[in-house]
């Protein structure tokens, strides 16, 4: 099939689940952050499930051929895995600089980071059981996982990553031995410190899928529109993943108007357009959607796209997140109708 749909990872948590007010009052926690939820400890697996339910059917019905569990368990997008991992103490978390430069308790590294079991294996299969569609699962980058901690146990930035890389690349095994379809790798701080990306966070994310023989994608972007509002119009890091292990690069060029002739440097590789704009609560219609893919065509061959958000939909109200995936699937059918897939 040309031009498959997908979500980048998240889709928006309802109400009654987590409370949304602080959730986007914030900046996206790096430690734990229970207080976000609005069910008590004792039923809150059960609530999770039914509202992961939710958004799988919500994405069956919007008509996305490639699903996710829309991460409704995570407080945010990196805190579940990184939290889950020994070696870091998050009863005492230390400090870092958000990608935005402001201070947030992030976990403190006090040991080797070690995988010491499946941390979202059972959504998966949560997921693999929901849905006869093909499925995704997302995991932090090892890359972004060393930004966002505290080191106060290994010599230097890169044996932190490398450490962490391992542990993804364990949990990515066991995805797949799970039955994923494809496995997606955040790891959006390559473009927001990309001196260090280039220096050493690249060999980290190749590690961290090397010997993998699943689909892997990466997502680089920057960062949540409900957070980060200013978007350049290129990305800092971005030709380097030419050189990466992976199949899939997911980028975003709706809200920033993206220079799309970068991406003739990734030949070889899908590229995952990021054809919704999350800063706007006005509904695209189809045909904007298909002018913004266009002009990833003039350097990506058909089939070699697909079509996805800018990012995580996790901050819009449920109700624009799932109209903006009806007009992104109706304009990837006009897409196939133009192109003959």
């Amino acid at each position: 099939m040309l031009f498959p749909t997908t979500l980048v990872g998240s889709y928006p948590q309802p109400e009654w689940l987590i409370d949304r007010k602080k959730l986007s009052g914030r900046f996206p926690p790096r430690v734990r952050a229970r207080e976000l939820w609005r069910i008590e400890e004792q039923w809150l697996q059960e609530a999770q499930n039914d509202a992961t339910l939710l958004a799988i059917r919500a994405q069956e019905e919007a008509g996305l051929d490639i699903i996710t569990d829309g991460e409704i368990r995570r407080e945010s997008y990196s805190n579940r895995f990184a939290t889950a991992l020994n070696g870091v103490d998050v009863d005492n978390p230390g400090t870092a600089l958000d990608r935005s430069g402001h201070p947030n308790p992030v976990p403190r590294i006090v040991g080797p980071i070690r995988r010491k079991q499946p941390v979202v294996v059972d959504d998966l299969k949560f997921l693999r059981t929901h849905t006869s569609k093909p499925i995704k699962m997302t995991v932090p980058g090892p890359f972004t996982m060393s930004q966002q901690a505290q080191n106060d146990y290994y010599p230097s930035d890169e044996a932190t990553a490398m450490d962490y890389a391992d542990a993804v690349n364990e949990e990515i095994r066991d995805l797949f031995a799970a039955g994923a379809d494809i496995v997606q790798v955040d790891e959006p701080y390559m473009q927001a410190r990309p001196e260090k990306a280039r220096d050493y966070g690249l060999k980290a994310l190749n590690r961290a899928i090397e010997g993998i023989s699943g689909t892997t994608a990466v997502h680089i972007c920057f960062g949540y529109a409900a957070i980060i509002h200013q978007r350049p119009s290129g990305y800092s890091f971005l030709p380097e993943l030419s050189d990466c292990l992976c199949h899939q690069v997911s980028i975003e060029t709706a809200q920033s108007k993206l220079d799309c002739a970068v991406l003739a440097k990734l030949d070889g590789k899908k590229i995952m357009i990021g054809c919704i704009d999350l800063n706007d609560m006005a509904v695209e219609t189809p045909e904007v959607v298909v002018a913004r893919v266009k002009r990833a065509l003039s350097y990506v061959k058909p089939e070699n796209v697909i079509l996805a958000p800018d990012c995580g939909m996790k901050y819009l109200p449920r109700d624009v997140a799932f109209d903006k995936l009806q007009s992104m699937v109706a304009a990837a059918k006009a897409l196939r109708t133009q192109y003959g897939g």
